[in-house]
């Protein structure tokens, strides 16, 4: 699965960096390294004025946040890897 967290201006500015961090420990604390390609990607043209920009596989998701990414990564990620 690849997991794209947008790094550029707008999204650096509203904690993409916080969420790539936030990312790394939850994908080491369910033992995904294998499973998960976390990479940083440039804008996508989806920004939007709450949240960063994150694309799973080919799925682009907006308006997330160090507060909602948690969830965000359950439903989205650890759901498609197959994680209960």
């Amino acid at each position: 699965m690849l997991v794209q967290i947008c790094v550029g201006s707008s999204c650096c500015l509203k904690g993409s960096y916080e969420i790539v961090e936030i990312a790394k420990k939850l994908i080491e604390e369910y033992k995904l390294d294998t499973e998960i390609a976390l990479c940083g990607n440039f804008c996508t043209g989806k920004c939007n004025r709450v949240g960063v920009t994150i694309t799973v596989d080919d799925v682009i998701h907006t308006g997330i946040t160090a507060e909602n990414f948690k969830s965000f990564f359950m439903e989205n990620i650890l759901a498609k890897a197959g994680v209960k």
